[in-house]
């Protein structure tokens, strides 16, 4: 949140001052946001404080009700995204805490796709198309009441309007054809006295700052996770909620489904309307295939995961694929999860049928597949042949992609480019769209901008790019945003003591490190300690062909509990995330001359062997370190085993972990700013 003032005290800020361009509000919030954020402010969050903000606060004071608190630019948790106003104050009759969520919006004319009416064209004349204000701000409601459970407590606590007060009624007029609800309804500048009046039923002329304390200070639910969201798709609104561009994308391609695909054996009213004939097969429309693309903690699984979700409650099947062993077996063994007695094996052929690898449509025949959801796209291989399959079906020329679309009526790829860690990984949006083209089939290329990680910090995920060398600009130093924790372990000793102190207090967290190490069979029934930084060693996760006693096996050490145990390498910490994660640095990325180069010779990687490019080796080893270093929700703590290169991380990051005493008790690590205690520093050997 950048600014909280009753409406009273934004009356004062909204009057201009003689030769003055902007309002003392704007100035001061343009402050705030440099202080908060460490940037500038847009453009067109400046004419937004200017232009839009004002009209609340005067239809405020115009209805009496100065001792309103307005909290401006309102993070929703655990992401990036945020709510422009929220109104806080007392529910008139009753007196309980009573919030109006606003989504100003400055346009003076909207039209709406006509492929899809949430869909909106805002005239900013960028050629992209807006979630429809409407639906956003009932988004962001619902969003809210899922994470705050201050405002679960009355059904009728928050309130989500859609501003748009420079707008008349016709020139948006499209815009009221998609149903309103108390989460979200549409006011225009023909609007102001109705919207006036929402305002006199939502609060009384007494104070808000109680009502507006309890939303800040309120408790917030953890973040669900992927493997969460997998475990409660089957429950009334255990799915995700999706914001802005994933919410555009998901009612897309749902909607191209409810049109285009054709019925098949689990025609059950989505893709077929109630007065088809029994037995009619619509002709099928031209393929379209989609392409999500966004950073970690996007949402593409999410968006994965709703879809076919979606389809499951409407009695659809949608096969879910994914090139990542790791997460393939977690959802299987989650669905599995839920057989009854006497169920396990009808059960394990359907998980078995709903989750795929990528390598599983060789021999599927064309339009075999209603919809073919392909997450981790990113780990598409360039062909399906393996040294176990048969001789007929292999075929190193045909690209692992054309068999999944070929396989597919509607086929989906999430991917991130900055994430294929083997040399034959190739997913890219790029590489996908040309190749669906030449088959001579349309694409649409969605981009997922949001982040529901580290915090909802986008400034991290930029970071990291910057650090890695993934981005044009060089290294800069982390500057904190208040979203994510990110700090330094001047040992592996002391990184492991701080997680496993996490995981005590009931946060999920777990340490991955480079692939620097041999990975060596179990001894014994045990494992061996394979990871050795001086006195310190620890072992891998379980090799996905063994089993070990009180270890979990390598598909599920993200989420069992006992995984906290091993250090995990990339291959079984992609997809997944966890609060805190731990990152040890290997002697195969070293910082020199003022960026990271990557050390092939120290790589154990068996990726790597025989005749890789150095450039693949260079790609594959910066993208694994973008994976293991973004998968924290709450903090990320690094070492880096070369000197040199830890010195370079203590200069760019100033969060270290020191000793601290809490009222006598017994000292424990924490995260800290960038001076270490006196008394910590006495205790370093």
């Amino acid at each position: 949140m950048l600014l909280q003032l009753s409406a009273a005290e934004l009356g004062r800020l909204v009057v201009a001052r003689p030769g003055s361009d902007r309002l003392p509000l704007t100035e001061r919030l343009i402050h705030e946001h440099v202080r908060t954020k460490g940037r500038t402010a847009e453009q067109g969050d400046i004419a937004s404080w200017d232009n839009s903000i004002p009209v609340v606060v005067r239809a405020l004071l115009d209805c009496g009700l100065d001792e309103v608190e307005v909290q401006v630019e309102v993070d929703l948790p655990h992401t990036n995204s945020a709510v422009d106003l929220v109104l806080c104050g007392r529910r008139p009759g009753t007196g309980t805490d009573s919030y109006l969520a606003v989504e100003l919006k400055q346009v003076r004319h909207a039209t709406v796709d006509p492929r899809c009416p949430i869909a909106v064209d805002l005239g900013f004349g960028d050629g992209k198309n807006k979630l429809h204000p409407v639906r956003q701000i009932q988004r962001y409601c619902e969003y809210m009441i899922r994470y705050l459970p201050h405002l679960r407590e009355d059904e009728d606590r928050l309130m989500g309007v859609a501003l748009l007060h420079n707008a008349r009624d016709a020139d948006v007029e499209a815009l009221f054809e998609l149903p309103e609800s108390d989460h979200g309804f549409l006011y225009t500048l023909d609007d102001l006295e109705r919207f006036r009046r929402v305002l006199t039923s939502r609060f009384t002329a007494a104070s808000g700052k109680q009502a507006a304390h309890a939303l800040e200070h309120a408790r917030r639910d953890p973040l669900l996770k992927v493997t969460d969201v997998a475990r409660q798709r089957s429950v009334k609104g255990g799915g995700l909620t999706l914001l802005d561009e994933q919410y555009v994308a998901f009612d897309r391609i749902t909607r191209h489904l409810e049109k285009a695909a054709p019925a098949t054996a689990f025609d059950v009213g989505l893709f077929q309307d109630a007065d088809t004939a029994p037995g009619h097969v619509p002709e099928p429309g031209p393929k379209r295939v989609y392409i999500l693309r966004g950073g970690p903690g996007s949402g593409k699984s999410a968006v994965a995961l709703e879809l076919q979700r979606s389809l499951g409650l409407k009695g659809r099947e949608a096969v879910l694929a994914s090139g990542s062993h790791a997460y393939t077996e977690t959802l299987r063994n989650i669905m599995l999860g839920t057989a009854r007695q006497g169920q396990a094996s009808s059960k394990r052929a359907a998980a078995n049928k709903l989750y795929r690898y990528f390598n599983s449509f060789t021999d599927s025949p064309p339009d075999s597949v209603d919809v073919l959801i392909c997450d981790e796209a990113h780990r598409l291989r360039r062909s399906s042949t393996h040294r176990w399959m048969p001789k007929e079906l292999r075929d190193d020329d045909r690209p692992q992609a054309t068999e999944l679309i070929r396989a597919a009526r509607v086929p989906i790829f999430l991917l991130d480019d900055h994430q294929s860690i083997r040399p034959d990984e190739v997913g890219t949006a790029d590489y996908l769209k040309e190749l669906a083209e030449e088959m001579g089939f349309s694409v649409e290329v969605t981009d997922l901008e949001g982040t529901f990680r580290a915090g909802g910090s986008k400034r991290y995920q930029g970071w990291v790019q910057q650090l890695l060398g993934l981005r044009t600009s060089d290294p800069v130093a982390w500057r904190p945003d208040g979203r994510m924790t990110l700090t330094v372990a001047d040992s592996p000793e002391q990184m492991e003591r701080f997680i496993k102190e996490r995981a005590l207090e009931g946060a999920t967290a777990r340490i991955t490190a480079g692939f620097c190490w041999s990975w060596s069979d179990p001894e014994e029934g045990h494992l061996v300690d394979d990871v050795r930084i001086e006195d310190w060693s620890r072992p891998w996760n379980v090799k996905p062909s063994h089993s070990v006693p009180d270890a979990p096996r390598s598909d599920y050490w993200s989420t069992d509990p006992r995984g906290i145990d091993q250090i995990g390498c990339v291959y079984t910490a992609q997809t997944f995330e966890y609060d805190w994660n731990g990152v040890i640095i290997g002697p195969d990325l070293l910082f020199r001359d003022g960026k990271f180069r990557v050390e092939r010779a120290a790589s154990r990687d068996p990726g790597f062997r025989g005749e890789v490019d150095d450039s693949v080796v260079d790609r594959c080893v910066r993208n694994a370190y973008h994976v293991l270093l973004t998968r924290g929700v709450i903090g990320t703590v690094v070492y880096a085993t070369d000197p040199r290169t830890h010195n370079e991380l203590r200069r760019l990051i100033p969060g270290a972990i020191g000793m601290q005493h809490y009222d006598g008790a017994q000292p424990r690590l924490t995260a800290e700013g960038p001076q270490l205690p006196p008394d910590y520093r006495r205790r370093r050997r």
